[in-house]
């Protein structure tokens, strides 16, 4: 007798996935029963220095139920369709290095804020969450199956992670608190598709990246914008690839 269809469905999670998981949910315990914790492990742009770790460590500290939950399912899921055509290797290259550049980014934004704004909370601010690689791995969704339709939402895959952007940004007029959440959803987007875009290797091929036009930067906007941004798209292509194809 076959399993029922929704049994698959929870099952075929890889072993790399799980144990990233496991991290998660143990950083989450970790801070829920050493709170002073969050002030090693998140970024917290005023101790950065000499703390730099927490570039790291950030990423994989959820100090909310609901982002442990969400962080983890959606780990589990994403990883379940990119490990597969990716590599095991390749998969957590992808997560580290994305990680690490958005919380690199956030840090300068938070520092550029504050002398800007003149506001200390942009420096003493705990940042941190699993939510900006669910965002890059959304991007990678949108790479490898970009014109398959989810059955519920009945939405392409290609347009996850515009969406899921256009919905934080909308929140953040709603609640203050979500504004904290925004340059890591933002930078883990633009973060992922940089590496998938430029950097990712090959292993079929000499080149690196993707060069598709279906994957330009201007595909994460409609159509009648496109005229718009592709020629400032073309501005990060020529500082990633020069004026040269041999890149590819």
């Amino acid at each position: 007798m076959s399993s029922p269809a929704g049994t698959s469905l929870f099952t075929g999670f890889t072993k790399l996935c799980k144990g990233l998981a496991v991290i998660l949910v143990g950083g989450h315990i970790l801070v829920q029963i050493l709170p002073a914790s969050v002030n090693v492990l998140a970024l917290i742009p005023a101790r950065t220095i000499p703390f730099a770790w927490n570039l790291i460590t950030a990423g994989y500290i959820e100090q909310t139920v609901y982002g442990v939950v969400v962080s983890t399912l959606g780990l589990l899921f994403m990883g379940k369709l990119l490990e597969p055509v990716w590599g095991s290797k390749e998969f957590l290259k992808f997560i580290f290095i994305v990680n690490f550049l958005t919380s690199v980014c956030v840090f300068i934004t938070a520092i550029a804020l504050y002398y800007i704004m003149r506001q200390e909370n942009y420096l003493y601010m705990p940042i941190s969450g699993f939510h900006g690689i669910l965002l890059a791995l959304l991007v990678g969704i949108k790479q490898i199956i970009p014109d398959q339709e989810l059955s519920l939402l009945k939405i392409k895959a290609k347009w996850l992670p515009s969406i899921m952007i256009l919905l934080s940004i909308t929140i953040c007029f709603f609640t203050t608190e979500s504004a904290a959440y925004l340059p890591t959803i933002i930078f883990g987007t633009y973060m992922g598709w940089i590496y998938l875009r430029y950097m990712q290797s090959k292993t079929e091929t000499k080149h690196r990246g993707d060069p598709s036009d279906d994957f330009g930067f201007s595909s994460f906007f409609p159509e009648f914008l496109r005229p718009v941004i592709d020629p400032i798209a073309s501005i990060f292509h020529r500082m990633f690839c020069g004026r040269s194809d041999t890149f590819w």
